[in-house]
């Protein structure tokens, strides 16, 4: 036993992390693409303009506070030079592509995950018709994949609501918008049929609670729009997967959710219980794309905050019926909580408020105090698969270092340990447990930006790029160690993993 024969390996990226040609082929902008870069210790901003010439940045990204741009702010570019923004070159993938999906091949690779930016299909999101070269672009990249034989999956919405949409309606807290994102969704689907099989959603879908405006638009994120904006999306991907069956069967539409398991610190119920509720809290996402209704401690939660859902007549039953073919998710490692503010050290990185999160003692960090779990896909699958009985697809899982590039090349052994590791914890899942399982894209597999801080610095590669956090550099691509070991594990179908 071990990872079928089909078992779909490769790796996941982000057009706003990746593909940069912000400006080329007739692209609208995203609301990535009012993103200034950050750093370890500062967030990222949103920058903004008002009607009567006042401009600034507000920190609208994860780990910030910040919910709202200021009353009568619209987000927008500023021509103002001591403004950086990463997605408009990212790793310049646009003018990359045939080189990086060659390289992607020579390492192996079935399957490549992309995101379409749906501002270079539709500029402003709601046009009557696409742009051409927008479609053109997507359509050579799938082209170029299957030259190598290798399976595109398309994230619809990866973090880039159009711009236009954002400034027009608030996002995603207006319904217009789910039509509107139908329209793109079934445009590209008659465009690439025969090329691309597989579709993601929203990327995940849960990170809006954390940050409004990354992921749906929001230039006012309070509870009630963050609500509405969630029920929205979750009535575009009921359409979306309906369209897919009706008119494009040969179509497999998936969610994507952000996962890590989360353990209480202590033996204390407290500590298990706050555990629970944050887990919860992930899989209410999970819950309404997968079973199709929103589950009752939901609802209850709504109920006590007096947040009202924008629903309209029949839409429980598009819910019910429009359940994603597939779970595919997002898991770096796990979240440890107490309710015990004496006890463990604080910790960082994704997953849950600062205030009660601390550090695993059992764990190692990386460098952005991010925990390396070796159990942790393990357990994420077995949860998944007891709670939904579904083909699961593990599409991102990655380490951020800060690569040191030498002697042409990076000796990242802190990556191959990684990824044995949670490779190991994924085969164990497949082999004793009987997860069915689609297969692995390790994340950022090519160097790209971070999504946190927007710099290069934090790198996932296994292909170095030459670019330093203001978007300086030959855009040389390199291999590392991580190449060559992923190249053999992927070879093996997963067994070597010396």
């Amino acid at each position: 036993m071990g990872f079928s024969k089909d078992f779909l390996w490769g790796g996941a990226t982000a057009a706003n992390q990746y593909e940069g040609g912000v400006f080329e082929g007739g692209a609208g902008l995203a609301t990535a693409d009012v993103m200034t870069n950050g750093s370890h210790t500062v967030r990222r901003q949103v920058t903004w303009k008002k009607e009567d010439g006042t401009t600034g940045s507000t920190p609208l990204c994860f780990g910030s506070d910040e919910r709202d741009l200021p009353e009568g702010a619209v987000p927008c570019l500023l021509d103002d030079e001591k403004y950086y923004y990463p997605s408009h070159i990212a790793s310049d993938f646009y003018h990359h592509y045939k080189e990086d999906i060659k390289l992607c091949a020579e390492e192996g690779f079935n399957c490549l995950r992309f995101s379409m930016k749906w501002s270079r299909i539709f500029p402003n999101g709601d046009d009557e018709t696409p742009n051409e070269e927008g479609l053109k672009f997507y359509e050579d990249i799938f082209d170029e994949c299957h030259k190598y034989n290798i399976e595109p999956l398309v994230t619809l919405s990866h973090y880039e609501t159009p711009l236009a949409l954002a400034a027009k309606y608030n996002g995603w807290a207006d319904r217009r918008l789910v039509d509107a994102f139908v329209k793109y969704a079934t445009t590209v689907f008659k465009r690439y049929e025969g090329k691309v099989k597989y579709y993601l959603t929203f990327n995940e879908i849960n990170c809006i609670e954390a940050a409004p405006f990354v992921t749906a638009g929001l230039i006012h994120g309070n509870k009630q729009n963050v609500a509405s904006a969630a029920y929205h999306q979750f009535i575009a991907s009921a359409k979306t997967v309906l369209a897919a069956h009706k008119d494009f069967p040969s179509i497999k539409v998936g969610m994507m959710l952000a996962f890590g398991p989360c353990y209480g610190l202590t033996a204390d119920p407290e500590d298990q219980l706050i555990a629970m509720q944050r887990e919860n809290n992930t899989l209410f996402f999970s819950d309404v794309q997968m079973l199709g209704f929103y589950p009752q401690y939901k609802l209850e939660e709504y109920k006590r905050e007096g947040i009202v859902l924008p629903k309209l007549e029949g839409d429980d039953e598009l819910l019910k019926a429009g359940v994603c073919d597939f779970l595919s998710f997002s898991c770096y490692g796990s979240s440890t909580v107490t309710t015990h503010p004496e006890e463990g050290e604080k910790g960082e990185g994704n997953g849950g408020s600062q205030e009660r999160q601390v550090r695993n003692p059992y764990l190692s960090t990386n460098a952005w105090g991010w925990a390396t779990d070796p159990q942790c896909l393990r357990i994420a699958l077995n949860k998944f698969y007891n709670r939904y009985h579904c083909p699961l697809w593990c599409v991102e899982n990655g380490i951020g270092w800060n690569d040191k590039f030498e002697d042409g090349t990076v000796h990242d052994d802190y990556r191959i340990d990684y990824m044995r590791a949670n490779i190991k914890s994924m085969r164990d899942a497949v082999e004793y447990d009987g997860i069915e399982l689609m297969g692995y894209l390790y994340w950022g597999c090519v160097d790209m930006v971070s999504n946190g801080e927007g710099e290069m610095a934090k790198r996932y590669g296994q292909i170095y790029v030459d670019a330093d956090n203001l978007g300086k550099g030959t855009f040389k691509r390199s291999l590392k160690d991580s190449y060559y070991w992923y190249q053999k594990c992927i070879k093996s179908n997963g067994e070597d993993l010396d």
